[in-house]
């Protein structure tokens, strides 16, 4: 038996009630082939893990999970460019990925950054976006969107596995950012009792608040914090240097 045979990765599902041919899930750290500090699952190529074992954990997610082809891995830059799939251009610096194609894998990974997956009650649209604060600051939620032909109302979102609204800490600069967009955003925000300088920030409610706006009111997930389960997930946040995991939607 090969070692690739031997591996077991293991990903949450999505706890939402989507349409039987749509298919998602986001991955832990466990389970691949790399070394400390991106032990074991890594799915990045560019954060200086070895790249043979970044392809065999990438093969494995795909032989894993029943993946329909090799998905698109984006270079994400927190921009709000969304691709379209199939895409058959080279540049793929993008933050979000779109398909109402079947069998066509949207995939962005995240290590601290908000996840966002998203479908239509139909199945027959699916979408992945990276939302980190700076990105979900600027709109790369209302950009996802945007590409959706589906009424606001029929369309449903899970959030994978974020940095916990107890530890993301940033500075008034983000805060007043996210106010200037949304005056509602404050109540995203705590001040850190320890240094009265430092907030701590709700990603998720962040985003349950663009997404409302929106008229998307099916929202999911948003119970995980990467910062603080250590067993099952990468934090940039808290290592520096880490892996990545992917989130990941497609539909049958």
């Amino acid at each position: 038996m090969s070692e690739k045979n031997t591996k077991k990765i293991t990903a949450l599902s999505p706890t939402w009630q989507a349409p039987n041919n749509v298919r998602g899930f986001s991955t832990t750290r466990q389970g691949g082939f790399s070394m400390a500090p991106y032990d074991s699952f890594n799915l990045g190529d560019h954060v200086g893990d070895n790249k043979t074992a970044v392809k065999n954990n990438r093969t494995l997610l795909t032989e894993q999970l029943g993946l329909p082809q090799f998905p698109l891995f984006l270079n994400q830059t927190h921009s709000t460019r969304v691709i379209r799939l199939p895409y058959h251009g080279v540049d793929i610096n993008a933050d979000a990925v779109y398909t109402n194609q079947k069998n066509h894998v949207c995939l962005v990974m995240t290590a601290d950054c908000l996840p966002v997956l998203f479908t239509n009650q139909q199945g027959s649209e699916v979408a992945a976006a990276h939302a980190g604060w700076r990105g979900l600051c600027d709109g790369i939620i209302e950009q996802t969107v945007q590409c959706f032909k589906s009424d606001p109302q029929d369309i449903m979102v899970w959030f994978a596995p974020a940095i916990g609204a107890k530890a993301f800490q940033v500075g008034q600069e983000v805060v007043d950012q996210f106010v200037a967009q949304d005056p509602q955003a404050i109540s995203a925000f705590a001040p850190d009792p320890v240094n009265p300088s430092k907030y701590f920030g709700d990603l998720y409610q962040l985003a349950t608040q663009r997404l409302n706006k929106l008229g998307i009111v099916n929202i999911n997930g948003g119970e995980h914090c990467t910062y603080h389960e250590t067993q099952d997930f990468f934090s940039y946040r808290r290592e520096g240097k880490t892996g990545r995991m992917a989130s990941l939607i497609w539909f049958e």
